[in-house]
């Protein structure tokens, strides 16, 4: 399983999407209600951009006349032929027993968590976590003259990183 850091999270508040590129195929973020979701951006049916296409909700008339408005913002509608998709299962409301988006894992994850996945490269890494050593710990070497300014490091952001199949 591949680890791909999307974006801060404040980057993506509730509403916000993004379309990104991940191993070549292109990937829609959203954020609905507080929820990640990430789902193939092609729809299946002629190749549209899903990223283009409206959130929306599913209606069902329980008698004629009579109308039910449930589950707003979860259905994505392709900008081409309103072909409607799930956004919280992929499954296409043309055709659910055929049609789907592809789903990727979403998590959100600290800053300290994403070079132990491999999401930071390691020239990216603090030099302690790249297998150097400080020159107090280095055999036969004195300290010199000079002193760095040193400055406190902390973490507070948190990323939201998807997983793709390998």
């Amino acid at each position: 399983m591949a680890r791909h850091v999307i974006a801060p999270v404040a980057d993506l508040p509730v509403g916000a999407r993004k379309r990104v590129i991940l191993e070549g195929r292109p990937v829609l973020v959203l954020n609905i209600k507080g929820e990640l979701f990430a789902l193939s951006d092609t729809c299946p049916h002629r190749g549209a951009s899903l990223a283009e296409g409206i959130l929306t909700g599913h209606v069902v008339a329980t008698e004629p006349g009579t109308y039910v408005y449930s589950r707003e913002g979860e259905i994505l509608r392709c900008p081409w032929h309103a072909w409607e998709f799930d956004v919280r299962t992929g499954r296409s409301w043309c055709d659910p027993k055929h049609m789907r988006l592809m789903q990727h894992a979403v998590s959100v994850a600290s800053g300290v968590s994403l070079l132990e996945s491999g999401c930071v490269s390691a020239s990216e890494a603090p030099i302690k976590e790249r297998g150097c050593v400080s020159a107090s710990e280095a055999p036969l070497q004195q300290e010199g003259p000079y002193q760095a300014t040193t400055f406190p490091v902390r973490v507070e952001n948190a990323y939201v990183v998807v997983d793709t199949p390998d």
